[in-house]
């Protein structure tokens, strides 16, 4: 099976039909919701992907969304691929959904509500169509690459990242720092130590709060594709900024900083490239 998603000639979409894909994928990830609410909070057998000693949990409800959006995928446009985390890569014509059943799945099966279904479209460069969705507070934040909504209780609003420019007025947020190696920690700790406020813990949700402007920064490691794109627009369509540590293209996953505002953006990058 495929492992990895690469990069490609973008496939050029209309307007009307990102706003089509967008439609599909809000659908497809409610429907995907249903299907693993029941699961939160109940007695739930985790399994460990890995063997080596280390810990990366996969339950039923992770299983069983993946495959409620696949099927939906399959059923409507099954000229695309799909990329999920359970499932892996199936080629198609260019454009490529991706999937993440549950982001935050050691909150989920924790009870902890920082988790959501993460969906996206790739054209071969970019996510263009997006959702992130969290069904037991039945939110989700979706855009089309010209902005950034929260569906909630019947409204939508747009979303709006903070006007922080200075990393000493920020707050920052990470899942954790056990991803990081050991230069990689210190440079963290050493734009840690210049803001605000450091909040562990968030997956997903974090870059929804960095866009709702309750945050100013983000900072994650170890991503994959489908870890990471359904939240690169979520950035984008508010106002932020999001790349690699490096500066260069996040879609593929690595290690990722989001931020509030352009010149907030270049000083974290430039105190994370401290020695």
């Amino acid at each position: 099976m495929p492992a990895r998603l690469e990069y490609t000639t973008p496939v050029d979409l209309s307007r009307a039909q990102r706003q089509e894909y967008l439609n599909f994928a809000k659908t497809a990830a409610r429907a995907a919701g249903k299907v693993i609410l029941p699961h939160f909070r109940s007695s739930l057998q985790v399994t460990n992907k890995l063997e080596n000693g280390g810990f990366d949990p996969v339950t039923v409800a992770d299983q069983a969304g993946e495959r409620a959006i696949r099927d939906a995928i399959e059923n409507t446009y099954p000229e695309h691929g799909i990329f999920g985390e359970e499932y892996g890569l199936s080629s198609g014509n260019g454009l490529t959904w991706v999937i993440d059943p549950i982001d935050g799945t050691r909150a989920f099966m924790t009870g902890m509500l920082h988790w959501g279904i993460l969906l996206a479209l790739f054209d071969g460069q970019q996510p263009v169509v997006w959702v992130m969705y969290q069904p037991y507070t039945d939110e989700l934040f979706c855009g089309d690459g010209e902005g950034a909504w929260l569906e909630r209780a019947g409204q939508s609003a747009p979303l709006r990242a903070s006007a922080c420019e200075q990393v000493a007025q920020a707050s920052l947020s990470t899942t954790g720092i056990d991803w990081l190696g050991t230069d990689e920690q210190k440079q963290f700790r050493n734009l840690s130590q210049q803001t605000k406020l450091t909040k562990f813990g968030g997956d997903c949700y974090l870059f929804g709060t960095l866009a709702m402007g309750a945050l100013d920064l983000g900072v994650e490691a170890g991503l994959k594709a489908y870890d990471i794109q359904a939240l690169i627009p979520i950035v984008r369509g508010a106002g932020g900024v999001i790349t690699a540590w490096d500066g260069g293209n996040p879609s593929l996953g690595g290690t990722v900083v989001a931020s509030a505002t352009q010149a907030l953006h270049d000083q974290a990058l430039s105190l994370l490239a401290a020695n």
